[in-house]
């Protein structure tokens, strides 16, 4: 977890090294956007079906996603990186986060050249981990910048996490004090996509994370106790985040389950079909 005021940005700073679990990897997307400092071998990244994969060395950023993203590891994959809440990237980037929705970008793309390799340089030669997280930690409070319409995009986007995205977005607009238009602009500058789209996030989301893959699933109760208008409306909603049927996710978080029981990934990344 990162210190004040970086906590209110991110969600956690991670270190990944290792033998992934699969070649390749569908992440589905979910209310949050992340950053990854590469110092193994390039990865690919697949940004969407009829897309060609792009290969990243020096790593990426991804804000908010509306599709599923393809991991492509290679064997002894090494990186250091960070969870952002949905607002969070935009404190740390030249441009609007509209710019990259479902455009995932090199980091050198973002912070430049000269800057990213010495970043990856002390970090590949840190001593350990927690130094490595530490130095990450230093890198982000000093590129932290102030950023226009941040506090009124975090508290919306605060009730709609909370809610799990049962929030009415007109009421979250009127209790701010600002037009619905308004709103929608902030959101697309700051997190890449509008209230409504995040909203929508985060009650399917919530919805995958209640699944126990271990045991029977009642499809209709889930739906039901989500919000959904029926099961058909679930389904339809869970296809177009997913990629997949509810039964074929199933199928699927089953598989990983069996193949890789504890593994640290499971739960949201999946095994690419």
């Amino acid at each position: 977890m990162p210190r004040p005021p970086l906590d209110g940005l991110i969600d956690d700073l991670y270190y990944l090294a290792g033998a992934p679990p699969y070649a390749r990897l569908t992440l589905p997307p979910m209310p949050g956007a992340f950053l990854i400092v590469n110092l193994g071998p390039p990865f690919r990244i697949r940004a969407g079906t009829g897309i060609e994969s792009a290969e990243y060395a020096d790593g990426c950023v991804v804000t908010t996603p509306t599709r599923a993203l393809d991991f492509g590891y290679p064997p002894g994959t090494r990186s250091v990186g960070v969870h952002f809440k949905p607002w969070g990237p935009s404190s740390f980037l030249p441009m609007p986060a509209a710019e990259l929705c479902d455009r995932p970008v090199t980091l050198e793309q973002v912070w430049g050249r000269p800057a990213v390799a010495e970043l990856r340089d002390r970090l590949a030669t840190a001593d350990g981990p927690p130094e490595m997280l530490s130095l990450l930690e230093e890198e982000l409070m000093r590129r932290l910048r102030e950023t226009a319409g941040l506090g009124l995009v975090r508290r919306t986007s605060t009730v709609l996490a909370a809610t799990r995205g049962a929030a009415a977005i007109g009421g979250l607009s009127v209790a701010a004090g600002v037009s619905s238009t308004h709103l929608a602009k902030r959101f697309k500058e700051l997190v890449g996509v509008t209230p409504k789209r995040l909203a929508r996030a985060y009650r399917l989301t919530a919805t995958v994370f209640a699944i126990d893959p271990a045991g029977p699933v009642d499809w209709g109760d889930l739906a039901s106790g989500a919000g959904y208008f029926d099961q058909a409306h679930f389904g339809h909603e869970f296809r177009e985040f997913t990629g997949l049927t509810p039964t074929r996710y199933l199928e699927v978080r089953r598989r990983f389950l069996r193949e890789h029981p504890g593994h640290a990934l499971d739960g949201w990344p999946l095994p690419a079909e």
